[in-house]
């Protein structure tokens, strides 16, 4: 019988020594809890995104006056419903006419900073037609076409109403050139009373996030504390506190406000009540959830063993413990408080005027959506991205503080 032994060689058995040993050396270097946190953190485009888009917002309430001169309160019955983007008509090379919907016709210089409203020297109604004096010139206005186009419209000839001008300019019997420009003035165009869109969108924001915040601060400080205690007691004491809570969710938000405005007054400091009185329910019930798991644990009971008091356990050993379920719960909790004081704001339960939150901006654009859609547009894309930014930065959280994820 063939000996097929291989004979073993001195570089075989350094061969298996020295891959044996490098199996066993540390492939990267060790990382704290937080360390791997901010690692997988960072991984996460879509949090990054959302980071992003929290710190814009914020930088947007607090500086976004600096981008115009205007105020939130102020009203030019002059400039009504002026948009962002203008369809100018050159008169000359430093003046440009405009025209807005209600067929008002406005001067403005050759960079688009609107100068004023012009007055008609003549109006023929029956003709739908205006005459001005602008520089010296004659400017004729006739809007004749809007009627014709609201009648083919009404008949169902929608090809017709499409192809009808809804006004014509003539300049000394010329038709001038029409071009787009950007609004100078007012760069995000004016409300239904002439007042600046760009400065209510930022004193909006600031609003917005400011009762989001404080709502969260509520419900940090009383969630936590409450929660905290219902499940470190346990018992017969958890089970009152928790009944409690079931009687304060099963309370609607809408009428709560409702009644606390009847008592208070409409106004910001009902709103951020109602919000900081009612959000703290979900937070007690997941704090309560983690301090029931995490007081079994040995070092718990280590704690108590050697004497710590309640109060020391609590602070030291289980909030801490519980910081990432409350962290990611506060994050994603921050957009529904968004969310809720603007659609309050919006049917009118919240901020009263002349304040203004990004809700109340979407109410009051309601009316002229068809002819201004912009000004419905700008709060409403406010709150979906700060909404979708705090609900990316939840999300990202929710995986980075996971330890079950961790790799």
């Amino acid at each position: 019988m063939e000996n097929t032994a291989k004979h073993i060689t001195r570089k075989d058995v350094e061969r298996v020594y020295f891959t044996n040993k490098e199996s066993q050396d540390i492939t990267r270097p060790s990382l704290t809890y937080w360390q791997d946190v901010r690692r997988r953190f960072m991984k996460n485009k879509l949090a990054i995104l959302g980071s992003v888009i929290i710190v814009l917002m914020v930088l947007f309430a607090v500086f976004g006056y600096a981008l115009t001169t205007q105020n939130y309160y102020s009203q030019d019955l002059t400039m009504t419903n002026i948009p962002p983007r203008l369809e100018a008509y050159r008169m000359d090379e430093d003046t440009l006419l405009y025209v807005n919907s209600e067929y008002s016709l406005y001067t403005l210089d050759g960079s688009g900073k609107l100068k004023e409203r012009v007055e008609a020297e003549d109006e023929n109604k029956m003709m739908r037609e205006k005459v001005y004096n602008v520089g010296g010139k004659k400017v004729v206005l006739n809007y004749s076409g809007a009627a014709k186009a609201a009648k083919a419209r009404k008949d169902g000839d929608m090809k017709l109403a499409n192809s009808v001008e809804n006004f014509t300019l003539k300049i000394d019997g010329k038709t001038p050139e029409m071009e787009k420009v950007w609004n100078k003035t007012y760069r995000l165009g004016t409300d239904y009373l002439g007042r600046d869109m760009l400065a209510r969108l930022v004193y909006g924001a600031r609003i917005s996030l400011l009762v989001a915040l404080i709502a969260t601060f509520a419900q940090f400080c009383i969630g936590v504390l409450y929660g905290g205690i219902a499940g470190y007691l346990g018992g017969r004491v958890d089970n009152i506190m928790m009944r409690i809570v079931d009687i304060v969710s099963t309370v609607p938000l809408t009428l709560y406000v409702v009644l606390l405005m009847v008592v208070m007054g409409p106004g910001i400091k009902t709103i951020i009540i109602a919000l900081g009185s009612v959000y703290w329910v979900d937070m007690a019930r997941q704090v309560r959830g983690q301090v029931l798991n995490i007081k079994q644990q040995e070092f718990v009971l280590a704690a108590r063993t050697i004497g710590a008091s309640g109060k020391r356990i609590m602070l030291k050993h289980l909030i801490p413990n519980a910081m990432s379920t409350i962290i990611v719960t506060l994050t994603m909790n921050i957009p529904s408080a968004i969310f809720t004081e603007s659609f309050l704001s919006f049917i009118g339960l919240g901020i009263s005027a002349p304040a203004a939150s990004w809700g109340t901006l979407a109410s009051d654009a309601l009316g002229g959506l068809r002819s201004y859609p912009y000004q419905l547009l700008l709060p409403s894309l406010c709150i979906c991205l700060t909404v979708l930014g705090f609900n990316f930065l939840g999300d990202g959280l929710r995986d980075a503080l996971d330890p079950k994820l961790r790799k």
